[in-house]
C-alpha cells in the first residue's frame, strides 16, 4: 500500500530546512510509483538514482494532466478529481484527489499563516464561472473557508451584484474582516456597477485571475487600478493556484507572491525548457510537496521572476500556451 499518510504527516510538520530532503524522497517515490512520470523519466533517459539535488529533478510538463491520470499507484483506485475550467473547446485537466479533507485542511493552513484565523473573517465568494460547473478546486476551497468562518454573512454570489454590494456595505463597521474572493472578470463587472461604494477599512479584495473569455485580456496593473479606484483601497490581493497544484500562493499587493512552506519555484530558460534561466525571469517550474499522491514537480506555462526580496512575480503565459483556469492575466 502506498504510504500517503507518511508523506502527509511529514508535510504537516514541515520546517524550511526539511524541504529538500522531503522533495528528494518524494521524487524517488514518484519515479517508481507514478507510471506517467516514470515513463517521462524513461523517455528522457533519466537515472533517478543519480538525482541528488533539487535542480537535477526533471519537471513534468503540465499538459500531461489533460491526457492521463497523473497519480501514484493504480489509477482505478482514484474516484474523485478536480478539473480545470479552461475556456470553450479546450480540454480540461484532471487532478485526482487522494483525500479532499486533507487538501482542504492544507489550504486552510496556508491561508491562515498569511491572514490569520478564518473565524475572524466574513468570506464572500464571487466565483460565477466556477460555480457553473462541477469539479472546481477553487470552489471547494472557498466553500470550506465559508464554513470555517462560522459567519452567517459568508456565502457565494453569482451575478447578483446589488445584493453583494449591499452585503459588503452592511459589514462596513463589523469587528470582523471581510474577504471578497473573486474571479477577475466578475470583480471588474462589480467595479463597473453604477451603485456608489463607500470605503471599507476591514475589506480585503482578492482576485483569483481569470477572464473566462468574458472580457478582453488586461495587464494586472490596469485590472488592479480599476478595482482600487472603485473599492477605494490601496492594494488588491491575489491568489495563485491551479487545478494541478494542491498548494496556493498569496499576494498582499503589487502582484508579488509569498510561497507557502510546501512550495518552491525554479525558473527555467524561456527557449530551452531543460535548462535553468540565467536571466532574471523565466518559465515557472513548481515543486509542490502537497502533490505527494500525483506529481510534485510541474513545468507550468507561466512566466515569472523573483524580486530583490525573493517574492515571486507572475508575468503572464507563454504565447503558444492555452489560456486557462485562474491565470489569464498578462503583464
Amino acid at each position: 500500500m502506498l504510504d500517503f499518510k507518511s508523506f502527509s504527516g511529514r508535510l504537516d510538520n514541515l520546517t524550511p530546512g526539511q524541504f529538500e530532503n522531503l522533495a528528494l524522497d518524494l521524487f524517488r517515490f514518484q519515479a517508481t510509483s507514478n507510471k506517467i512520470y516514470q515513463a517521462y523519466l524513461r523517455a528522457r533517459k533519466i537515472d533517478f538514482f543519480a538525482v541528488d539535488a533539487l535542480r537535477d529533478i526533471p519537471f513534468l510538463p503540465i499538459r500531461f494532466f489533460k491526457d492521463a491520470a497523473v497519480v501514484c499507484g493504480n489509477p482505478t483506485d482514484y474516484t474523485s478529481f478536480y478539473s480545470s475550467s479552461g475556456t470553450t473547446g479546450m480540454i480540461s485537466s484532471k487532478h485526482y484527489i487522494w483525500s479532499e479533507a486533507w487538501y482542504l485542511r492544507h489550504t486552510q493552513r496556508i491561508f491562515e499563516k498569511e491572514y490569520g484565523p478564518l473565524r475572524d473573517f466574513h468570506v464572500l465568494a464571487l466565483l460565477p464561472a466556477y460555480l457553473e460547473r462541477p469539479g472546481s478546486s477553487l470552489v471547494s476551497m472557498a466553500n470550506f473557508f465559508i464554513d470555517q468562518s462560522q459567519s452567517a454573512h459568508s456565502g457565494f454570489y453569482l451575478y447578483n451584484q446589488e445584493e453583494l454590494l449591499e452585503k459588503l456595505q452592511s459589514l462596513k463597521n463589523d469587528s470582523k474582516k471581510v474577504l471578497l474572493l473573486g474571479v477577475t472578470f466578475a470583480l471588474l463587472d462589480l467595479a463597473e456597477s453604477e451603485k456608489p461604494f463607500s470605503k471599507m477599512e476591514n475589506l480585503i479584495i482578492m482576485e483569483t485571475g481569470g477572464m473566462k473569455g468574458r472580457r478582453k485580456e488586461m495587464v494586472r496593473e490596469e485590472v488592479h487600478d480599476r478595482l482600487k479606484s472603485f473599492f477605494q483601497t490601496e492594494v488588491i490581493h491575489s491568489e495563485y493556484g491551479m487545478t494541478e497544484l494542491m498548494s496556493q500562493a498569496y499576494s498582499k499587493g503589487y502582484g508579488k507572491y509569498t510561497l507557502p512552506d510546501s512550495m518552491r519555484v525554479l525558473l527555467r530558460d524561456i527557449n530551452d525548457p531543460l535548462s535553468w534561466a540565467t536571466k532574471s525571469q523565466g518559465g515557472i517550474n513548481i515543486i509542490d510537496l502537497a502533490n505527494f499522491h500525483s506529481c510534485a514537480f510541474i513545468e507550468t506555462q507561466d512566466l515569472g521572476k523573483f524580486d530583490e526580496k525573493g517574492q515571486l512575480e507572475v508575468l503572464g503565459r507563454f504565447d503558444n500556451s492555452e489560456l486557462r483556469g485562474c491565470n489569464l492575466l498578462v503583464q
